[in-house]
């Protein structure tokens, strides 16, 4: 009897700190109407879309090459690998994105990038934890793209950190930045060929000595905002399998469309 008099309070006491946060963002709701995050335009719920900039996405659905996750112009009725993924295997296993870099996914990408836009981590990453919903279930652990140190500084904070957060708290699936450096201080990829991306990433990553022992034999998923030509993703997925990853998958926001 004195064990339910106990629980009964517990419960009220939870229901009351329910009760006040849903009336809580009922008068911020009220005071703060919710906008688009992409034109500010009135929209249903916080942190979304209106319906002219959702139309604006391309998202990425099957069919598309399993590999490279660049989708199919025509549906054969069957999981199928693209020339491209053939010819010139990447390194990492397979990649994901929620959609086309362009419209709406180009501009998202770019305010939460270069405009201190951190409150668009957690729409983009929720629209990555459901495309990536495959590739997080056989994820051990969740390794963001690092940035130098010098560009963190410069920058306050680093994008793909952000997003990996959001995509570990959505998912359940750990997050741990710390298995992953950026050594080398590249420049911008922006404008370079896909052999100077290459070049340019060259030696860029290492797995710290401290960090093998929680990496070794653990499946990764590792996370980004964009996925251009994948000089990146494979440049960080040598680093991590050399590390001893078993083995590496990348997911990001948008990605570079090249016609199959």
């Amino acid at each position: 009897m004195s064990d339910l008099i106990e629980i009964q309070p517990r419960r009220f006491t939870s229901r009351l700190r329910h009760a006040a946060r849903e009336a809580c963002r009922s008068t911020l709701s009220l005071l703060y109407p919710p906008t688009c995050i992409a034109c500010q335009a009135a929209t249903g719920e916080a942190h979304g879309l209106c319906a002219a900039c959702w139309s604006g996405i391309r998202f990425i659905e099957r069919p598309f090459c399993e590999r490279l996750g660049m989708p199919f112009q025509v549906d054969l009725g069957q999981p199928l690998l693209s020339p491209a993924a053939i010819a010139d295997p990447p390194v990492f296993g397979r990649a994901r994105a929620v959609a086309e870099y362009d419209g709406t996914a180009s501009l998202l990408v770019h305010r939460l990038k270069y405009n201190d836009r951190l409150e668009l981590a957690r729409a983009l990453g929720i629209m990555m934890t459901r495309a990536g919903a495959e590739l997080l279930g056989e994820a051990d652990v969740i390794v963001p793209v690092p940035l130098h140190r010098w560009r963190l500084w410069r920058r306050r904070f680093n994008q793909a950190m952000a997003l990996a957060k959001v995509v570990s708290r959505e998912s359940g699936v750990p997050c741990d930045p710390s298995v992953l450096s950026r050594i080398k201080r590249t420049r911008r990829q922006v404008g370079l060929t896909k052999a100077q991306r290459q070049e340019n990433l060259q030696g860029a990553f290492r797995v710290p000595p401290e960090a093998k022992a929680r990496l070794t034999g653990r499946r990764v998923l590792l996370i980004d905002d964009v996925l251009t030509t994948g000089a990146t993703a494979n440049a960080a997925s040598r680093a991590l399998l050399r590390g001893g990853a078993a083995s590496v998958d990348i997911l990001a926001f948008a990605r570079v469309v090249q016609e199959l």
